[in-house]
């Protein structure tokens, strides 16, 4: 692979309303869109820098300035930059230049086989149950799997709540981290009622010693597997 060169914008993606999770609210997504190239051929990739971990905007974006020069293989990007937000944007535009470059789908560059089409989830945030409610029964006439953003005190409601408006859907959850080990028992009972099929990062990333005794409903990692 040549040295390609590189340039790094700024978007600003306006939010329908405002995106709530148990840490916060969102009325715009700022994304940090890397492009590299060789004069002919160019690649595309992007992140979204998250507060969560330390990252700023202005903080990846010189992150991803610093590579200028030696962009010349993936393998380099591991060595020389942290995992983050910033190596993974130009990770996607170095596969997708040298997808592009080679006239091969990445996904056969990167030995997975042909791709097949995935339901992915669509996601209801954290607000008070009636809306949620209100929302997720809107979203469940054509989205079959809906995700349920949670936030600690009042989820028992928030699920009940969804779960009366929405009787066929189905529910996943996650809490970013908004629950403690004493919620946890009441709150995987619940969510098991309602028929929730899986609980994404209920603790807190360091708490999940917790989590080692049976439980109703399955759960996954999301912060706690972090790198």
């Amino acid at each position: 692979m040549p040295t390609l060169s590189l340039a790094v914008a700024v978007e600003s993606w306006p939010i329908a309303g405002a995106f709530v999770i148990s840490r916060g609210a969102k009325r715009e997504a700022a994304v940090v869109v890397a492009e590299v190239s060789d004069g002919r051929v160019r690649g595309r990739g992007e992140c979204v820098p998250y507060a969560r971990y330390g990252e700023t905007v202005e903080g990846v974006r010189a992150a991803m300035l610093a590579m200028q020069g030696r962009l010349a293989d993936r393998g380099r990007l591991l060595r020389e930059m942290p995992p983050g937000a910033a190596r993974n944007a130009l990770d996607c535009a170095l596969w997708d230049w040298e997808a592009k470059h080679s006239g091969t789908p990445a996904a056969t560059l990167a030995g997975v086989g042909p791709l097949q089409p995935l339901l992915t989830a669509f996601t209801i945030s954290l607000d008070r149950p009636e809306a949620m409610a209100a929302r997720a029964a809107a979203a469940a006439r054509a989205m079959p799997l809906l995700k349920l953003k949670l936030g600690g005190p009042g989820d028992e409601a928030r699920l009940r709540a969804v779960r009366a408006a929405c009787p066929d859907a189905r529910l996943i959850a996650d809490a970013n981290e908004a629950w403690t080990p004493e919620l946890l028992p009441t709150l995987l009972g619940v969510a098991a009622e309602c028929g929730v099929e899986v609980v994404e990062q209920p603790l807190p990333a360091g708490a999940d010693r917790a989590l080692s005794g049976p439980r109703p409903v399955p759960v996954c990692a999301d912060e706690s597997i972090h790198d």
